[in-house]
Order: C-alpha cells, then structure tokens, then sequence
C-alpha cells in the first residue's frame, strides 16, 4: 500500500479543513440517513458517455466548464450572483460536463451552488471538492452529481481502489486526478476510466502546462484523458487537443469571461485545427 503522501503542504491544510466541515454535516445527516438519501435520488446521468470521443469529435473537445468563485492560487476570481445561470450558459456553448466547486474555505464554494446549477442543467454534473471519506461519495450522489472527483495525491491505494468502487456502485462515474508519473501508474492500477492530468503542482501551487503531454502519454488508449489547469485562452486548449486530450476543464477563463457562452464555442472551435 502507498501511504498518503500528504505532509505539511497547502493540500493537508485544506484537506484539514474538509474533514472539520464534513464532521459538522454529518452530525445533522449521519451516513446511515445520507446512504439512504443517496438510493433514493434518479440515475446518475452517463458521465462517460459525455466526454468519450473527445479527440475524434467533429466539433472538438469536450469541454468541463467550472462554477468557481475564488481559488488558493488566485484568490476571488469572480462575483457569480448565479451559478445556475452561469451553467445554463456553460450548457448553452456546449459544455459537456459542468464542474461546482463546494469547497468552501478556499474556494468559497458550496453544496448550495451545486443544487442551484443542479435544479437548472440536465447535463452531467462533477462535484469538485476533495474527496477523503465515504461518507462524501454518499453526500456527493445524494445531491444528485454524476461524477465524483478523486485525488490520486490526497488518498491511498486501499482508499482510491474502495472509493472508486463504491463510485461506481452508486451508479456515478470518477474523474480520478493525477499529477505525476507515479500517480499515473496508480490510476491505471485501480483501472480509472477517466483520469485528469493536472498540470498545476498542489504543493506550490505553480501550473507548467508542458507536463501534460509527458504524463498523458503513459495513459492506456482506452481511458478518457482530462486535462486541468492552465487554460487562459482558445490557444492553450488547443495545445491541449492536440496531445490528445479528450476533455479540458477550465475554470477561470470562463467564469472571468464576459461571455462565457462565447467562450466555450470558441474553445473548442480552437481544438478542431
């Protein structure tokens, strides 16, 4: 088993303050009521379906759009009265998925965004927050999400293959998030079938988009590769394509465009050259 490799850095700070929120929500909804919450909610939408064929699509990439109000890097990036109108713009440029962070000491997010976007789009949603106990998976389907996130850097192998599992009994898919070579193979190992390459370093924070391509290249063909982080304009998708990414989630760009609607059109118009 691999240990959790977490020590003293801005990730164990912020995983810190997950586990203190998530202990305050289950002292109002114990598992056992949120497991029960989880199985009575509708089929997760098919994720993987969504983002499959990305690198062979006619109308380029997919496209993972980010409801995200403030970052540890950035700070507040943008002031979104909305998010459910925010997505319903996302949805309208051809987003193929839509992320809600729900983090909330850094990123100022919340469960209450999620059900708000939730309530508006029908399209695959990702509950992006950092994934460090079952009973989040539960929480995660109860709000009626389609796609968990799991850092390969914040879990052990037990806890990836388990958490990744049970992803997968509830009906959901896993965008499992990976950042080095090792962590690659340790996707592969559990036979992740979406995994995101994050070019930004979760120890420093600093993004180095050239790491993608390198890393990337270890995948199987078979999986559907995410790249994350990085993205400022069309042209930094499109570099993305063109090493085979199969989706890009962007977060910042969109939410400080003026038209957000625009923005993903010309994402991934960008992709197809």
């Amino acid at each position: 088993m691999t240990p959790n490799p977490i020590t003293g850095t801005v990730l164990d700070d912020i995983i810190a303050g997950v586990i203190e929120d998530m202990d305050a929500r289950k002292a109002i909804t114990p598992l056992s009521r949120m497991q029960q919450l989880a199985a009575d909610v509708s089929p997760a939408r098919d994720a993987h379906a969504a983002l499959v064929g990305g690198r062979d699509n006619p109308d380029g990439v997919g496209i993972i759009a980010e409801v995200k109000r403030a970052s540890p890097s950035a700070g507040p990036l943008a002031n979104i009265g909305s998010p459910a109108d925010l997505a319903a713009q996302y949805a309208t440029g051809g987003a193929s998925a839509i992320s809600v962070l729900t983090e909330q000491r850094r990123f100022n997010g919340s469960l209450a965004d999620f059900d708000a976007v939730r309530a508006r789009v029908d399209i695959p949603l990702l509950r992006k927050d950092f994934t460090v106990d079952e009973y989040q998976i539960y929480e995660t389907r109860a709000h009626d999400a389609d796609i968990v996130l799991l850092i390969v850097a914040a879990l052990d192998d037990a806890q990836l293959r388990d958490y990744l599992a049970l992803t997968h009994e509830l009906g959901m898919h896993a965008l499992v998030e990976t950042h080095t070579v090792e962590e690659i193979e340790r996707a592969a190992a559990v036979d992740a079938s979406i995994v995101g390459v994050n070019v930004r370093n979760l120890k420093t924070l600093e993004v180095d988009t050239s790491h993608y391509g390198t890393l990337a290249d270890r995948l199987p063909d078979s999986v559907i590769r995410i790249a994350e982080s990085g993205v400022k304009e069309a042209s930094d998708v499109a570099m993305y394509a063109a090493q085979g990414a199969d989706a890009v989630l962007v977060g910042e760009a969109l939410v400080r465009h003026g038209e957000p609607t625009q923005a993903i059109t010309d994402f991934r118009q960008a992709s197809r050259s």
